[in-house]
């Protein structure tokens, strides 16, 4: 009873933090500009099956696609053992599956098992991957730090996880030949040989203490975990369903269309509508693009928050491969870091972070003085050839080049900057209607 005590006490403090985690990132997300969500359904579900749940795009590199595979299916088999973990711990009660499902239950429990040395061996291997064999992708400059140290941490987690998992069912297997009336029989496909091999020479009172701290550590580790979860890449196992779903369906390369520069571009070129008002010479002028979250659509921020920082989209880039400072990864990254700065200083409440200190800080009511031109320099978004190669290569459907494309706009058309081998180019199209600055009138033609 006391133990049942314990249990949902902790329970309920683990699951209230990480709620209060997952809120952040709900309320970090909203701060994004309301996207149009268009598109067959159908699609949207298809998505989700073949690139969430399937991994589909995975399997374009083989081997760490099979090794992430293990860990996933692990993982989400894993989580019937948690349940009855959880109906255990509420009722005070030891494997409650165990009688009712008989041999099933061997059978389920086995599976999770042989699944669970699948996630050993790829946790092992991803951990020499990242720390001994140097893959340049997860050494470039954006992953020094907190990512590394990021990555490392729920691999560590993993091993720590198994580790206690095999310590409840292997003392488990020993203990039901000493109190067969507290410890259902089970035969293991891992333990009920490995079990008796490592704690067969062990007392009673030992072993009952290991199965504790086996189960007790298991359960522990996962509210670690999901308390951790918020404020990890790893959030992707959770978000890529979403944001597979949400992802636009649009073409590849098919930028989204401004009515307001396309009616300026046609009255330009004499193809506007004659009996269209004259425009308001004194209004104020419209934003275009993006130079912080607030602009941003929910979908981008989105995308930010579900990136697994593997560098698929990086290893691709023409621009970062020839040595150019851009990185799309590094672009997404920083949206993220944005919204979590934005979404901490607001819910803070501070009077120093409102645009009018008499009103309440929010997202209509924020100015810190800081934009994403403070996280991303653009040198980095002048590098981009929008090739459309790390929208290709992500493995959960992330498009960095949307956001590329809005902090561009925002630089050329707000703020009528950007390089200088450019201007020339703009100037031409505004005036002649042409890239080439040429003498003659581009309709001179027609007039022969």
């Amino acid at each position: 009873m006391v133990q049942s005590i314990i249990f949902i006490l902790v329970a309920a403090a683990a699951l209230g933090y990480a709620f209060v985690g997952f809120r952040k990132v709900y309320q970090n997300i909203h701060l994004g500009k309301k996207e149009t969500v268009s598109g067959p359904t159908g699609e949207r579900w298809k998505n989700m099956a073949l690139v969430a749940m399937g991994q589909k795009k995975m399997f374009k590199r083989l081997i760490p696609a099979v090794l992430h595979f293990m860990l996933y299916v692990a993982f989400v088999f894993t989580q019937i053992e948690l349940i009855e973990i959880f109906i255990d711990g509420v009722f005070g009660v030891h494997r409650f599956f165990a009688v009712p499902l008989g041999g099933f239950y061997n059978f389920i429990i086995s599976t999770i098992e042989v699944l669970s040395v699948l996630a050993f061996i790829a946790t092992v291997i991803f951990l020499i991957r990242r720390n001994i064999l140097f893959i340049p992708r997860f050494n470039k400059p954006e992953m020094s730090g907190w990512p590394k140290l990021d990555a490392n941490l729920i691999l560590i987690f993993e091993l720590m996880l198994l580790a206690f998992i095999f310590t409840m069912n292997g003392t488990d297997e020993v203990l039901q030949s000493m109190d067969p009336a507290h410890y259902p029989d089970t035969n293991l496909a891992i333990t009920g040989w490995l079990g008796p091999a490592i704690f067969g020479g062990l007392g009673q009172g030992t072993l009952s203490i290991l199965e504790r701290v086996g189960w007790w550590g298991h359960i522990l580790m996962v509210f670690v975990f999901l308390g951790y979860l918020p404020a990890s890449k790893h959030l992707h196992i959770l978000l890529a369903f979403p944001n597979t779903w949400f992802a636009r369906l649009k073409p590849a390369g098919e930028m989204e269309n401004m009515p307001a520069i396309m009616e300026e571009v046609k009255s330009m070129m004499g193809l506007g509508d004659p009996n269209a008002p004259e425009p308001d010479m004194n209004a104020e002028l419209p934003e275009f693009g993006a130079n912080d979250i607030f602009e941003m659509s929910q979908i981008d921020l989105l995308g930010a928050y579900t990136c697994t920082e593997c560098g698929r989209c990086t290893s691709v880039c023409p621009a970062n491969i020839t040595g150019k400072k851009l990185s799309p990864r590094k672009i997404v990254m920083d949206l993220r870091d944005r919204s979590e700065e934005v979404g901490e200083k607001i819910r803070s409440g501070n009077a120093e972070y409102a645009k009018d200190d008499t009103l309440p800080v929010s997202a209509d009511n924020f100015d810190d003085g800081k934009t994403l031109w403070d996280f991303i320099s653009r040198e980095e978004v002048h590098a981009c050839t929008t090739c459309n190669a790390c929208v290709e290569a992500c493995p959960v459907l992330i498009n960095p080049l949307e956001m590329i494309t809005k902090l561009r706009r925002h630089e050329i058309l707000t703020e009528a900057a950007g390089p200088q081998d450019w201007l020339p180019l703009f100037n031409s199209i505004e005036n002649q209607q042409r890239a080439w600055s040429v003498g003659t009138s581009r309709t001179a033609w027609t007039e022969e």
